[in-house]
């Protein structure tokens, strides 16, 4: 296989052939793609929180809830598999301008959405326009810093931008939902987003650059992706043995059969299968799949949790996430430490086992358990996954040639957000199920952790102590 190029992805983590940008207009451009990236990965956190103040304004049910949420997680996810390409082969400064500009129009037309079908159609056109930013962002702040210092300074900012985003997410969407209404948690997006736009005029302009772009493999894994999500989340509302749940998994099946086809026969596929050769590749995608899968899936369920089940606020329901995600920046450094010292291994291995006894702590958790020891018992879980994370990265990048770094990294970003789309859709059905919310919510925890230990012992026996990189 043409390793040099395989897909746009792997293309677009090599920094673009252009000179060395002006300090001051370096700065601009890489504000513009850490704000970029900071809306992005704040409309996955930030939409939680306003859940039931969203099904309170059209009656909607747990399932109308799940798809707020899927609905731009999957096309995000979904679409990551090709965006690379799009950024290579129009520029990523233009790239990145249509989809700053798509994702801050979807943002008015979620925050004046008439309906719940309104709100779920703009939140996938959301999810596209957030897909075609994301590595058009990490574009723009390699051609800003074309010396490997500056580079490394620059991602670090572009890093902690989405950092922010997440540990903030929740508490900016609880206060804007109690103080100005569920509908404000979008229409904050419209001046960061005008700002990022404004800036962009000032950033270097990216040349496009030749890259095969996968539509066969594209759009048969959007159709599957999609089947999957809406027969789990339909089943859970209607039952799996209903024929909308029944036809949905068949499509769901046939289409993955046709994206492995696809992949199989296309010379330059978004998802090389040869790729998954690589014992370290397939450990450490599915790994990701598993800890996006446990902690988004149980994000929501908490979110219900604490507002319909206890009665909080969503000011005060987004608070409650703050002990959860407020030393992930920290764990994250002291994983990078640790991972330095001892490998991969110990970090992944230690973090999944904290969060794992943590869900299984969490099963002693009722409507009337204190807030103290829940906020308690919420901490190991954002310490587990600072642990986990950052190794798993660096995993999976160390075991493939450098040349495919970019498709490595983005088959593992696709994977996770995968894994947070079928873990809300899972876990939504459980609650939504006859048992009830609070038995539904035991036995998420319970699926959750039992995820968890599989994947832990999957890295504990598979994952190779040192990694060099294997031919795929």
């Amino acid at each position: 296989m043409d390793r040099s190029t395989t897909s746009g992805r792997q293309q677009t983590e090599t920094a673009p052939p252009l000179v060395a940008a002006r300090p001051a207009a370096a700065g601009i451009t890489v504000a513009v793609a850490c704000l970029g990236f900071f809306i992005t990965t704040l409309d996955t956190t930030v939409v939680n929180v306003a859940l039931p103040d969203i099904g309170h304004q059209w009656n909607g049910q747990v399932s109308g809830l799940q798809w707020v949420v899927d609905a731009y997680t999957l096309v995000f996810a979904a679409l990551l598999l090709s965006a690379g390409s799009v950024a290579d082969r129009i520029g990523a400064t233009r790239a990145f301008g249509v989809g700053l500009s798509l994702f801050t129009v979807m943002s008015a037309l979620c925050g004046f959405a008439p309906t719940m079908g309104t709100l779920v159609a703009a939140r996938a056109v959301q999810g596209a326009a957030a897909a075609v930013m994301l590595p058009a962002s990490l574009s723009l702040v390699r051609q800003a810093y074309p010396d490997a210092a500056g580079r490394a300074k620059g991602i670090a900012l572009w890093t902690a931008g989405g950092g922010v985003a997440i540990a903030a997410g929740p508490a900016v969407g609880g206060a804007l939902t109690s103080g100005l209404g569920w509908r404000w948690i979008f229409f904050i997006n419209l001046p960061v987003g005008i700002a990022a736009l404004v800036g962009l005029l000032r950033a270097p302009k990216s040349q496009p650059r030749p890259a095969s772009l996968d539509l066969g493999g594209q759009v048969t894994a959007v159709a599957a992706l999609a089947a999957l999500v809406f027969g789990v989340i339909n089943g859970g509302a209607h039952g799996y043995g209903s024929t909308g749940t029944l036809v949905a998994l068949a499509l769901f099946v046939v289409c993955a059969i046709a994206f492995v086809t696809v992949e199989r026969t296309r010379p330059h596929p978004a998802v090389p299968l040869s790729l998954f050769r690589n014992r370290s590749v397939a450990v450490t995608t599915s790994t990701g799949f598993v800890l996006n899968f446990g902690f988004y899936g149980f994000v929501f369920v908490l979110t219900l949790f604490f507002q319909q089940q206890r009665g909080a606020s969503p000011l005060a329901a987004g608070l409650m996430f703050v002990p959860m995600t407020a030393f992930t920046t920290v764990i994250n450094l002291l994983a990078g430490r640790l991972t330095n010292r001892y490998g991969h291994r110990f970090p992944m291995i230690l973090g999944m086992l904290i969060q794992a006894a943590d869900l299984l702590a969490l099963l002693a958790v009722g409507r009337h358990t204190a807030t103290p020891v829940i906020l308690l018992l919420l901490v190991p879980l954002g310490i587990g996954g600072g642990l986990a994370v950052p190794p798993l990265t660096s995993a999976m990048l160390e075991a493939v040639d450098a040349e495919r770094a970019g498709l490595a990294s983005g088959i593992l970003n696709s994977a996770r957000q995968i894994g947070g789309a079928i873990g809300v859709a899972v876990f939504g059905a459980l609650i939504a199920g006859t048992s009830g919310f609070m038995t539904g919510m035991h036995t998420a925890l319970l699926v959750a952790a039992v995820a968890l230990l599989l994947a832990t012992a999957t890295v504990a026996l598979l994952l190779p102590r040192r990694h060099h990189a294997e031919p795929a």
